[in-house]
């Protein structure tokens, strides 16, 4: 699949996968935009930025692929009836949105998830979540950190398909210690495939070129 001629406008917080994938030859978009990584706490902002990096795109392609969640990236609890595809729509024609709900499934799918979680309540990470842990949970104290993670009894895992953990914990393994601990669960790589990413991607491109 080429997608030379596809402008590509991303959540942030899946910089690594995407630039992964350009880097490897899969991915030659015409040009990759991203958004600051965690706005779905702020979806104002989230909002602002990704009509801002979609109107962007525009001035030098006509075909967008937006990389972002339909489900849970953006909610306005202000008007529940305005979602992310509501907001690409006003942008106008040749904007496709990839097939998922939010980054996790982006890289594995639900019964996925299920099938390595073994029944247990998994906090579902990417690397970006690691990566830009500091943005993406802008504004949560312990205590808000302790209301929403130790129900999860499975812990954390990150989906991990491009050997970010491994670099991760040889380099900065006090930063991970001190993550958990903040979380209050362990957390651990979940090595997976970039395959269901990557054919999100290209179904996403096809319609564009149809």
């Amino acid at each position: 699949m080429n997608f030379e001629n596809i402008a590509i406008v991303s959540c942030g917080t899946l910089s690594p996968e995407l630039n992964y994938l350009r880097q490897e030859g899969f991915l030659n978009p015409a040009h990759l935009y991203f958004t600051t990584p965690g706005l779905h706490e702020d979806p104002r902002e989230l909002e602002k930025q990704l009509t801002d990096k979609i109107r962007k795109a525009q001035e030098k392609t006509e075909k967008i692929l937006v990389v972002y969640g339909g489900k849970f990236c953006y909610v306005n609890t202000g008007d529940v009836t305005r979602t992310i595809d509501t907001i690409i729509h006003e942008q106008g024609g040749h904007i496709a949105r990839i097939n998922a709900t939010h980054c996790m499934d982006m890289l594995a799918g639900k019964e996925q998830r299920q099938e390595l979680a073994n029944g247990e309540k998994v906090l579902w990470l990417t690397p970006g979540w690691i990566k830009f842990r500091h943005q993406v949970y802008k504004g949560w104290d312990k205590g808000l950190a302790n209301e929403n993670f130790p129900k999860h009894t499975g812990g954390a895992m990150v989906l991990d398909a491009i050997g970010f953990m491994d670099q991760y914990m040889a380099e900065k393994p006090e930063e991970l210690l001190e993550y958990s601990d903040w979380m209050g669960i362990p957390i651990q790589p979940c090595p997976i495939t970039l395959e269901r990413f990557k054919s999100l991607l290209e179904e996403q491109a096809i319609a564009l070129a149809g």
